[in-house]
């Protein structure tokens, strides 16, 4: 989530807890602010226990990418090069499995298979989609074509 979302969602547990100070009851809440009737009970009894205090984001959840953004720059042009550029000759296709392993090869660093469809959408690509240009793309046969040929079909 971005640091705006997490504003958000701070910002309606605050309204929450301006609510619960004024004894509403937490149904009127959800209905209030449009959210669960499960996550108001859940924020009346963190507030209840630590007060508003409780109810502040604690910043961005899951363990710290790494990856440095230099890194993650680099990783985005292997892909950019396809799997072909990487050894994996047989099809154009980005699975996971393979980021995963690409990423051990040239950062030295250990990767799930989950983790590298995180990284991959981090940097733009997707699991299993064919690269954007064939492998066998030949790029002067396809510029005098469009030259030659499609000037005349024009």
């Amino acid at each position: 989530m971005t640091a705006a979302g997490r504003r958000r969602r701070e910002t309606v547990r605050m309204q929450a807890a301006e609510l619960f100070e004024q004894k509403v009851k937490p149904s009127e809440v959800a209905r209030q602010l449009r959210v669960s009737l499960k996550s108001v009970y859940k924020w009346h009894q963190l507030w209840r226990d630590g007060g508003v205090q409780a109810l502040v984001s604690r910043g961005p959840g899951g363990s710290r990418c790494r990856l440095s953004p230099r890194c993650l720059e680099k990783l985005a042009a292997y892909l950019e090069q396809g799997p072909a550029a990487h050894g994996w000759v047989e099809d154009q296709v980005w699975t996971a499995a393979r980021v995963a392993t690409l990423i051990g090869r040239k950062f030295h660093v250990s990767c799930s298979v989950s983790g590298a469809t995180r990284l991959m959408h981090r940097v733009g690509f997707s699991p299993q989609v064919p690269a954007r240009r064939v492998a066998e793309r030949d790029e002067q046969a396809v510029t005098a074509w469009k030259e030659a040929t499609w000037a005349e079909v024009k």
